[in-house]
C-alpha cells in the first residue's frame, strides 16, 4: 500500500474511532448487570419454540440477556439463495421467540458471524459458496483444507451490500436493539493468497471491517454493536496464545474503532489473571467477559472481574459451545456462575 493511501486510511479510521453517537458514553441501553447467555444451533422455528419453554427457568436463574447466533439459518427474503438448510428460522418464528423473551424480561440480541467463520470443516457457508468472488482467498484451500475458517473480502463493496441486507432482516425479525457481529478468529488477513489484503497492515484492514459494520449497525440502524474481543488483544504483549489473542497484527485496530462498541473477550482457561479486562476498560470500551465449560475457569474469570469494578464492566457472558439442548439449564458453569454472581451482590 502506498504511504499516502495508508495514511489516508488511518486518518479515516481514527475519525471513525473518535465518533460516537449521542449518549454512547453514558452506558448500555440495559441498566442492570448483564447475566448473558450465548446460544447457537437453534436453527429453525421448532428449536426456538422449544428454547422458549426454558425461558422462564433461565430468567428465574438470573439470565437477562440471550445472544442468539443466527448466521445464515434464516429464511431471508432479500437473498433466499443464502438460506442455510431447508427449514431455517422464519420471521414469524423469530418474532414469536422475541415476544417470549420480552415477556420474561430477557433482552434478545441476534448474532451474525462477520468477516471470519464463513466455513466449518469441509462446509463453506452460503455467502462464499454462492458468491465465490466474495472470498478473501478465492480459489485457494480446496475443501477448506489447511485453514481454520474461510473469510470474506472486506474490500469488496458487494459483500457489504449483501451482508447488510441480511443483517437488516435479522434485526427486524427479532425486533432487536443490539446486534453481535462476531469478528473473532480472523487468521487469513495479509495472506499471500489474499489478493486484496496481501502486504497491507492487518490492523488497518481489520479496523476497516469493524467500522463498516459499525457504520451500518450503530449509525444507520441505531442498535448497539457487540463483537468478540480476541482480535483486539495483542498476543505479543499478553501471553494468551494465537486464539484468545492476535499474533497477526489485527490488535492494532483497537485504536482505530469506536469506543462505544461492546467488546466480549472470551477466556476459557483458568489463569492467574485476565489482562484483557482492565485493558479494554482503560481503552474506553464497555466489556462483557465470556467463559465456557471449565467451571473453575468460569469462577476465576468472574472473581477477577470483581476486582475491577467499573461502570464499563457490564457483567458476564456464559457461552455454551457443544452443550446439549436438554442439558442447558443444568450446565454447571451456568448454574454455579450465576450463584457466584448472586453471592457477590450480598453485603459481607
Amino acid at each position: 500500500m502506498k504511504l499516502a493511501s495508508w495514511l489516508s486510511a488511518v486518518l479515516f479510521l481514527l475519525l471513525c474511532a473518535a465518533w460516537a453517537p449521542t449518549g454512547a458514553a453514558g452506558g448500555s441501553k440495559q441498566s442492570k448487570p448483564w447475566r448473558a447467555l450465548h446460544l447457537l444451533d437453534y436453527n429453525n422455528d421448532s428449536a426456538l419454540d422449544a428454547l422458549g419453554q426454558n425461558l422462564e427457568n433461565l430468567s428465574k436463574q438470573g439470565i437477562n440477556v440471550i445472544i442468539l447466533e443466527v448466521d445464515y439459518n434464516f429464511a431471508f427474503k432479500s437473498h433466499p439463495e443464502l438460506r442455510r438448510g431447508t427449514n431455517p428460522i422464519t420471521q414469524s418464528g423469530a418474532r414469536r421467540f422475541a415476544a417470549l423473551c420480552k415477556q420474561f424480561n430477557i433482552r434478545l440480541i441476534p448474532e451474525f458471524q462477520s468477516f471470519g467463520h464463513q466455513s466449518w470443516k469441509a462446509e463453506t457457508f452460503p455467502l462464499l459458496s454462492v458468491y465465490p468472488a466474495f472470498d478473501l482467498t478465492p480459489g485457494a484451500f480446496p475443501n477448506n483444507e489447511g485453514i481454520y475458517c474461510r473469510e470474506w473480502d472486506p474490500f469488496n463493496p458487494e459483500v457489504w451490500r449483501v451482508v447488510f441486507q441480511l443483517m437488516d432482516e435479522i434485526i427486524d425479525a427479532f425486533r432487536a436493539d443490539a446486534f453481535h457481529a462476531g469478528l473473532d478468529e480472523i487468521f487469513l488477513v495479509g495472506s499471500e493468497l489474499s489478493p486484496s489484503t496481501k502486504g497491507k497492515d492487518s490492523g488497518v484492514v481489520f479496523a476497516k471491517a469493524v467500522n463498516e459494520i459499525y457504520g451500518h449497525l450503530v449509525r444507520k440502524r441505531r442498535v448497539e454493536m457487540l463483537m468478540w474481543g480476541d482480535r483486539l488483544i495483542d498476543g505479543k504483549k499478553y501471553d494468551l496464545g494465537e486464539w484468545e489473542a492476535s499474533t497477526n497484527g489485527t490488535a492494532a485496530a483497537i485504536d482505530l474503532i469506536p469506543k462505544d462498541i461492546i467488546v466480549c473477550p472470551w477466556h476459557y482457561e483458568l489463569r492467574g489473571d485476565y489482562p484483557s479486562i482492565p485493558m479494554f476498560i482503560e481503552k474506553g470500551f464497555r466489556v462483557l467477559p465470556a467463559g465456557w465449560k471449565n467451571l473453575e475457569a468460569t469462577k476465576g474469570l468472574i472473581e477477577f472481574s470483581r476486582l475491577h469494578p467499573d461502570p464499563k464492566l457490564l457483567g458476564h457472558l456464559f457461552t455454551t459451545w457443544g452443550v446439549q439442548k436438554d442439558a442447558l439449564v443444568d450446565f454447571p458453569p451456568l448454574v454455579e456462575g450465576l450463584k457466584l454472581l448472586r453471592d457477590q451482590r450480598r453485603p459481607s
